[in-house]
């Protein structure tokens, strides 16, 4: 066994070799350096603004849905260790895989009938990408090689995503120009409970209609728009896209890797509409936040569509595809989260945090205070001061990660009662420093 660091030496190290995610190389800010987890709580190597451990306001980027090291996803995970922890997927299977393919295809709209399992939630977007390029090509349709998405989304990092996320407002604007040329509709208006703007409906339907001949599909992540700004709208513009991608031959994808697995309070945000897609990207808390792994999810009719064409089988080989211990956990978390009365916990956050964050309306500043399911978010005029609002979340005892405009939690279902109310103090501090 290696020698331990001292924290100074991990800080050292890191700072000298460790490029963290959206910052630059080397680093402008020290991260706070995190030793252990338990339930939801992170114990911290060097104390932080006084505070040796923090409640979790992030669920580890929305992932740790059972919070830390839970004893069953630790019995699922060791188990799988003495069995095997890797096998290649290419002309072999395993049970793990088998059996979370079929709770995947059991749990989400019933059209959706074939799993795809891939590395990360962007990788889950790039495979759906291609299974509708090659869906079309398979068909004698080349031309419908396009994606149209609306403005106020985010999909991933990698290249296909990137190129249907906001393309001025989102951090890939820089790309433009190089990225795929897709079409881009208007925002959806805001509002969870809003009743659906006929105007932006016939927006919508005009789009897919003008567009139809060339396009493969259309992509987005339904009822909540996350890392492109935390906004919420009507499940009733899924149901028009439906119709409309049902009346002009266009593919549907929901990407659903932040929305799924109860986030929104339903245990997937197309459920709020009643609407199936045709193809479904899941990832995030499939694992309880405990490995990457994310998945794909097809109809027949498409699966059927690409097999029937000149390349009948979908290229896509990731060589960690169906990692047998990812998969074990991931399918010990499903079943740990549909074992409980998990609209229950999801639902007591919810009123947790509209308590919560009520005190931030009257912050100077605050544009808006929205919360739905797991979700609370306050959101400024004003970019945030990044630095000076965590460190005031961070003096309230919670680890929280604003970015843009937006000061947010999505905090582990876990969550006490006096835990959330934490949280949503540290939200209100976080708005007044930031």
């Amino acid at each position: 066994m290696p020698e331990p660091l001292t924290p100074a030496d991990v800080l050292a190290l890191d700072r000298e070799h460790v490029w963290h995610p959206y910052g630059p190389m080397p680093g402008r800010t020290e991260p706070l350096l995190v030793e252990s987890a338990a339930g939801v709580r992170l114990r911290l190597g060097r104390p932080a603004e006084g505070r040796t451990e923090l409640v979790d306001g992030m669920a580890s980027w929305w992932s740790a849905v059972h919070g830390y090291n839970h004893p069953v996803l630790n019995d699922a995970a060791r188990g799988q260790l003495e069995r095997m922890s890797h096998v290649m997927f290419g002309g072999l299977t395993h049970e793990p895989a088998v059996r979370l393919a079929k709770r995947l295809v059991d749990i989400t709209p019933e059209p959706l009938r074939h799993v795809f399992l891939a590395d990360s939630g962007s990788v889950s977007v790039e495979v759906a990408v291609k299974m509708c390029l090659q869906y079309w090509r398979s068909l004698g349709k080349p031309r419908k090689q396009r994606l149209l998405t609306w403005r106020g989304g985010y999909h991933g990092d990698t290249w296909q995503p990137m190129a249907v996320c906001d393309p001025d407002g989102g951090m890939h604007h820089f790309w433009q120009g190089v990225l795929p040329r897709q079409v881009f509709a208007d925002a959806p208006p805001a509002g969870f409970d809003a009743p659906p703007d006929a105007g932006y409906a016939a927006h919508l339907r005009e789009l897919i209609a003008r567009h139809a001949d060339e396009l493969a599909a259309v992509i987005v992540e339904p009822v909540v728009q996350g890392a492109g700004g935390m906004s919420f709208h009507s499940p009733g513009y899924l149901r028009v896209l439906r119709e409309a991608c049902d009346a002009h031959g266009v593919l549907l994808v929901f990407d659903e890797i932040a929305t799924g697995f109860g986030r929104t309070g339903a245990l997937f945000a197309a459920g709020h509409a009643a609407v199936a897609p045709d193809v479904m990207c899941l990832g995030k808390a499939l694992t309880g936040g405990y490995l990457t792994l994310a998945a794909t999810l097809c109809t027949a009719e498409v699966a059927g569509g690409i097999a029937r064409g000149e390349l009948p089988v979908l290229a896509h080989g990731p060589t960690f595809m169906g990692n047998p211990l990812a998969a074990a956990v991931a399918d010990a978390s499903v079943e740990l989260l549909l074992s409980q009365d998990w609209t229950r916990e999801v639902k007591r956050i919810e009123t947790g945090l509209r308590d919560g964050l009520a005190a931030a309306r009257d912050v100077p500043g605050v544009r808006d205070v929205r919360v739905l399911g797991a979700i609370g978010v306050v959101q400024l005029d004003h970019p945030v001061d990044m630095a000076a609002a965590t460190r005031a979340a961070v003096r309230e005892g919670v680890w929280l990660r604003p970015f843009r405009d937006l000061i947010y939690t999505m905090p582990p279902y876990i969550t006490g009662d006096e835990d959330v109310a934490r949280i949503g103090a540290a939200v209100c501090a976080a708005a007044r420093a930031g």
